[in-house]
């Protein structure tokens, strides 16, 4: 009881604490939050969440809404994600009462080789500059992951058929929706390389220039995809005529005729496409603190790193410490964390990862231990990676010494976005699907109207590495949806876009309901923090004004004020079967939460 009532009092001053801050992430309007009963939804798209929750009225479960929202995100949100990119799904299931999760993630075609990314015109061996050469190439698309994830999703768990579930996402295309402010500026980001596609420029620069908010835009040519997709199934995409395009269009980039970068063709072809499998995979289980939370297991790193973080901070006791402390620690745990993830995580089916000796509790004393009461001196500093392999009966032949820390060009991919569903049943999603970055490769394929994913500069482009390109491999991923049960049997399904800042996003949300019981709303709109192994540790909402902020300055920590960071959704069903969805009331323009009966 006592330490129930100190979490109390320090989640009511951790709201005071925010709502002091002259930012207005604090602030919080009703469109991004709904109660009631019969089943919720939530994304960052008004008109996706409207689409998902009308499938849940006319009888769908989480499942079918949840596909027929990622589908009306293509169209609304293309920049973010679509059929041209890939996702990981995490589904409770009520009435069997277990946790499944689907792996689609975009995967290396088969002429991919370990030196991708290779500068041909360096004569050190130099890799091409990020951007705009990499990602805006067809070396950096993979092959797509996300139809074939939403026609099994639809066959294993749903009630709808694929075509079904794509008639809302048509109707949107075809009939166009209102340009908003977000959709036109990450326009504006994206115009010197959508300028440099024909088929990219003619969607999204008519007139050339982005189309004006308050503007009616339309896509009839992603109308005629996923119509294609509705009537002759995802064959169409993985075998057929929508396969050939996006073939042509990674092997002959449709570039205008004086591109203003290089633009590099890539191997991918239709056999690639016809070999790609969606996975059904385990997934990671962490305790803490009484919760149990389910995560996405490799080729995402989000699971396992996000469950390293917990386990770490499950050695403290938070009831016994003040708010900067508790932050603290969170930074500290996470910068180890990521160590660790930088080091050995790759896909599964390619490196023999020591995940037992990681997982493993004398693992994780040894890395508790190193957290300190003081920020590390050395304002650069990144900690090196533990040594699991003492911990497991396996130790990994592909791992002969102790890593170096992973270096990184410090591009992270936030072309992201993340919904929640939930229906009458009890059932639930948390979703994260990608492009990568914020427009992908920025090339349409011609006719189709969807943009590819640039998903392949996931891998890390210096070998040896467990992350290294190789030919059918899957890159490393920090996609997190994550479901948890509470103590009281409370179900919880969250998650956030913002590539590696996806796993630190999801940590912050969980220490703030769980650790600090801040109402859900709360939890998802508090500035965020986000400390990945490297000097400075981000933060938004402008947390480092704040007297936590100020005191973890004092503790030696560098605060890297930054715009934003993340745009999450989540829902919790309680016991009771009353639900609580929320959306970012301000990032990313703010999303929308809508339950069935509010």
């Amino acid at each position: 009881m006592a330490r129930r009532i100190v979490l109390a009092v320090l989640g009511i001053c951790l709201c005071i604490g925010y709502a002091l801050l002259s930012n207005p992430l604090s602030a919080q309007p009703a469109m991004a939050v709904a109660e009631g009963r019969g089943g919720a939804v939530a994304t960052e798209d008004a008109r996706a969440t409207q689409i998902g929750l009308d499938v849940l009225k006319r009888g769908g479960n989480a499942i079918d809404a949840a596909v027929a929202a990622a589908a009306a995100l293509g169209v609304s949100d293309p920049f973010s994600g679509g059929i041209g990119g890939g996702g990981f799904m995490v589904i409770y299931l009520k009435e069997s009462d277990r946790v499944i999760t689907l792996d689609g993630r975009e995967q290396a075609p088969a002429a991919t080789t370990v030196d991708l990314f290779k500068n041909p015109d360096s004569p050190t061996g130099g890799l091409l500059p990020f951007a705009p050469n990499r990602i805006s190439s067809g070396l950096a698309v993979g092959v797509p992951g996300t139809p074939l994830e939403w026609a099994e999703a639809l066959s294993r768990y749903g009630t709808l058929s694929l075509a079904e579930a794509l008639q809302p996402a048509i109707a949107l295309a075809e009939n166009g929706f209102e340009v908003d402010a977000n959709f036109a500026s990450q326009v504006e980001q994206n115009q010197a390389r959508f300028a440099a596609f024909t088929s990219t420029q003619a969607l999204y620069l008519p007139g050339g220039g982005p189309p004006a908010a308050g503007s009616r835009f339309k896509n009839p040519d992603l109308a005629k995809t996923y119509r294609l997709l509705a009537e002759q199934g995802v064959n169409a995409f993985y075998r057929g005529e929508i396969g050939a395009a996006i073939a042509q269009t990674v092997q002959q980039p449709p570039a205008v005729a004086q591109p203003p970068f290089p633009v590099i063709p890539g191997g991918l072809t239709l056999a690639d496409l016809d070999r790609y499998a969606v996975r059904v995979r385990p997934p990671t289980v962490t305790p803490y603190r009484g919760y149990t939370l389910y995560g996405m297991g490799l080729p995402s790193s989000g699971g396992i790193t996000t469950g390293e973080i917990f386990r770490i901070l499950d050695g403290f006791d938070p009831s016994q410490t003040d708010l900067p402390t508790v932050w603290h620690q969170v930074i500290e745990a996470e910068r180890l964390a990521f160590a660790d993830r930088n080091a050995y995580l790759g896909d599964p089916e390619y490196v023999d990862v020591p995940l037992s000796g990681l997982q493993s509790d004398g693992f994780i004393q040894t890395r508790r231990a190193l957290v300190s009461d003081r920020a590390p001196a050395d304002p650069a500093f990144r900690a090196a990676p533990g040594n699991p392999l003492p911990y497991q009966n396996d130790p990994s032949p592909s791992l002969t010494g102790l890593p170096t820390v992973a270096q990184s060009d410090g591009q992270v991919g936030t072309s992201t976005t993340h919904l929640v569903t939930s229906d009458r049943q009890g059932n639930a999603v948390s979703y994260t699907l990608t492009l990568e970055s914020i427009g992908g490769s920025g090339m349409v394929v011609p006719g189709y109207g969807f943009i590819l994913n640039n998903e392949l500069t996931d891998f890390d482009a210096v070998s040896p590495h467990p992350n290294a390109p190789e030919p059918g491999k899957r890159p490393r991923s920090s996609m997190a949806p994550t479901i948890a049960r509470s103590p009281t049997g409370d179900l919880l399904a969250f998650g956030s876009p913002g590539g590696s800042t996806i796993i630190t996003t999801v940590v912050g949300i969980a220490v703030n309901l769980i650790d600090l019981g801040l109402p859900l709303p709360e939890a998802i709109a508090a500035p965020r923090i986000s400390q990945r192994n490297g000097g400075s540790t981000q933060v938004d909402g402008g947390f480092e004004q704040s007297a936590i902020g100020r005191s973890l300055t004092a503790l030696g920590h560098v605060l890297e004020p930054v715009p934003e960071i993340g745009a999450a959704a989540g829902l919790i069903i309680r016991s009771d079967g009353t639900i609580l969805a929320a959306a970012e009331p301000t990032r990313r323009g703010g999303g929308t939460a809508m339950v069935v009966n509010p």
